[in-house]
C-alpha cells in the first residue's frame, strides 16, 4: 500500500484519540468553520464535518451550540489559523497548525518550544512544500465491500481505501473533500470522522534515541492549547 499508508496508519489512532479527549480544540475548529462559511451546517460543509467529529468524540450538544454562537462574538473576531514551519532535532521537518486569537503569544510559545527541545522555527514556506495536503473520511465497515466501495469512489478522487478494526478509511487530495463528503451523505453513509492532514513526500530515518528526542518536541507542542495538529517527516520506527 506504500509509504503514505504506513505513515497514516502509524499516527492515525494517536491523533484521533487526542482529539476525542480535547473538546477545546474541537470547539476551535467549530469557530473557524463558522467564520469561514457561516453558522448553517446545511450550507457549510466544513462546519458539518466538524460537528460530525464532535459527535464522534461524544462532545455534548450544548458545547457544540455554544461554540457556534461564540464564533459571532467580539471575543473571537481576531481568531485565525496560523501555520508554523520548522525543524525538530536531527533535521526532521515539522509543521504546526494553530488556531489563535493572540498571534504574538502563539509565536512566542512555539519559538520557546523549538528552542527548548533543540529545534528551529523556520520561515513561511521553508517546510510546507515538503508535505502534501489530503482529506480523509472514516466510516463503519459493516455492510460494505471494500473493493466495491473503492471502485465507486475512485471517480470522486479517492486514492486510497483500507480497512482497520471494523472501520474503513478513505483518503483523497485536499480539494476533493466537498464532493466526497456530499457523495457519502447522498448514499446515507454515516461519516464517523472526516478531516485534513499533511503527509510528508519524503520521510527521514533516525535512530531510536533520536526518535525519542523528536517525539518529546512534538508531544510538548501538542500540549499547547493553541496547537491543533502537528505533522512531521520522521520515519517512525516499529
Amino acid at each position: 500500500m506504500g509509504r503514505a499508508f504506513e505513515f497514516r496508519k502509524a499516527r492515525k489512532m494517536k491523533r484521533w484519540s487526542a482529539m476525542a479527549k480535547n473538546f477545546t480544540r474541537i470547539g476551535k475548529d467549530i469557530v473557524i468553520a463558522v467564520k469561514e462559511g457561516g453558522p448553517d451546517p446545511d450550507t457549510n460543509s466544513r462546519l458539518r464535518a466538524v460537528m460530525q467529529n464532535a459527535k464522534s468524540a461524544n462532545m455534548p450538544k450544548e458545547n457544540i451550540e455554544r461554540a457556534i454562537k461564540k464564533a459571532s462574538d467580539k471575543t473571537t473576531e481576531n481568531f485565525k489559523e496560523v501555520l508554523f514551519e520548522g525543524y525538530a532535532p536531527h533535521g526532521i521537518a515539522i509543521l504546526i497548525e494553530t488556531a489563535t486569537d493572540n498571534n504574538n503569544r502563539t509565536v512566542a510559545n512555539i519559538r520557546s518550544c523549538f528552542n527548548k527541545y533543540n529545534g528551529n522555527l523556520g520561515t513561511s514556506g521553508s517546510v510546507e512544500f515538503m508535505f502534501e495536503r489530503s482529506c480523509n473520511f472514516r466510516i463503519t465497515a459493516e455492510g460494505f465491500d471494500i473493493e466495491e466501495l473503492e471502485l465507486e469512489f475512485i471517480d470522486y478522487g479517492v486514492e486510497e481505501v483500507f480497512e482497520d478494526q471494523s472501520e474503513i478509511f478513505l483518503y483523497a487530495p485536499f480539494e476533493n473533500f466537498g464532493v466526497i463528503q456530499k457523495k457519502l451523505e447522498n448514499y446515507s453513509i454515516e461519516i464517523l470522522y472526516s478531516g485534513f492532514e499533511r503527509v510528508p513526500k519524503i520521510t527521514k530515518k533516525v535512530s531510536g534515541k533520536q526518535q525519542e528526542e523528536v517525539l518529546r518536541l512534538i508531544d510538548k507542542m501538542e500540549e499547547n492549547d493553541d496547537v491543533q495538529n502537528v505533522y512531521h517527516a520522521m520515519d517512525i520506527l516499529k
